[in-house]
């Protein structure tokens, strides 16, 4: 829960200012960072263990021009990321062993790279025109979901690890309290690739799923659905949930949300709560899980979910964000339900709510 870090400034005006020079250096410093570790530059320097190595002798090993390894380990001094010793020798730091090896930052850092990184330069038009202007970066689409299916590789590999690696991790958490009341039918709104769907029909043998998102989406989730034998379980409902009048499949014992809503507006959000909602018995629920940044515990999930709200800004759709867990609860009430439930996931990052007809 957010515990009021947000408010503190207790930086001195030196290390503001130390801060601040930093900052104006950090796109270039993360380029770095990425050629180190996609060059294989680093990991030989890890190999140096507490002895090190010579520049050298990470050129000859590499082929790569003594040049562009000496001026990449020198920067990467600065970084944090080695340690200069004695004879000119090169080893790893805490904070590049992490860079090297974890895989949640290579998935971020290949997710800002590949994804965001050259659409970040129509930053500030988007945020005038309330447009993905960063978008033409990737494709001729006017929001990112249109071509999530056509996107070139890496960029679809990365925009897809990034998604499913924030989310998968959740789902065994919330089973227990999804399927506590036997639902016999779910309806997975946003359900792309169908990976929650796939997880319910193995977590309970029973359960009938239905997919709602656009027919690229659906054509991918179709293809893992059928390979896997489910289709006998999990169907599809092509559909724009943003049209005028979007028709639900009746009777959904659970409509389920997740990681769906931040790609939308406000107002948006209240459109699709509100017509989803009409798929709803009197008894059924409809769960939203989302990553909330008011809802996190350490600064630094935060910060990556504030960056993530500006990929929503300059690359997705221009009007979305990560959103405050306030935000969510009062279009949720805007659009005619009420939060009955209000749960930490287990992981620690996510929340998710149960809501009913108000």
């Amino acid at each position: 829960m957010y515990d009021g870090h947000f408010e503190e400034d207790n930086l001195t005006p030196d290390e503001a200012k130390s801060q601040a020079d930093m900052l104006a250096w950090h796109p270039i410093m993360f380029q770095v960072a990425r050629v180190l570790s996609s060059t294989g530059i680093l990991k030989e320097v890890k190999s140096g263990r507490k002895k090190g190595i010579t520049p050298e002798t990470i050129a000859d090993k590499l082929s790569i021009p003594l040049y562009g390894v000496k001026v990449l380990l020198e920067v990467s001094l600065s970084i944090g990321l080695t340690k200069l010793m004695a004879h000119n020798t090169y080893t790893i730091s805490k904070m590049g062993y992490f860079w090297l090896l974890d895989k949640q930052i290579e998935i971020n850092m290949n997710y800002v790279h590949h994804v965001c990184y050259k659409g970040m330069f129509h930053l500030e038009e988007a945020i005038l025109t309330n447009k993905a202007a960063g978008l033409k970066e990737l494709g001729p689409w006017e929001k990112i979901y249109e071509g999530l299916s056509l996107l070139d590789e890496p960029i679809k590999k990365s925009w897809f690890d990034f998604d499913h690696y924030y989310s998968d991790v959740a789902f065994k958490k919330i089973f227990p309290e999804i399927f506590k009341d036997n639902p016999k039918m779910i309806l997975d709104v946003g359900g792309n690739t169908g990976k929650f769907s796939i997880a319910c029909c193995e977590y309970n043998k029973d359960v009938k799923m239905t997919i709602v998102d656009l027919a690229g989406q659906w054509n991918r989730a179709k293809k893992n659905i059928d390979e896997l034998g489910l289709s006998d379980r999990i169907s599809g409902h092509v559909m724009d949930v943003l049209i005028d009048d979007p028709v639900y499949p009746k009777n959904a014992d659970i409509v389920w949300m997740s990681q769906f809503l931040d790609c939308f507006s406000e107002e948006e959000i209240v459109h699709i709560i509100s017509n989803a909602s009409k798929s709803m018995h009197e008894n059924s629920a409809l769960y939203i899980m989302e990553l909330f940044w008011d809802r996190q515990s350490h600064p630094v999930p935060a910060y990556c979910l504030h960056g993530t709200s500006i990929y929503f800004t300059a690359m997705a759709n221009g009007n979305s964000k990560m959103y405050h867990s306030e935000d969510m609860r009062q279009c949720v009430e805007k659009a005619g339900l009420k939060v009955v439930k209000d749960v930490q996931v287990e992981n620690g990052y996510h929340t998710l709510y149960r809501c009913e007809l108000a």
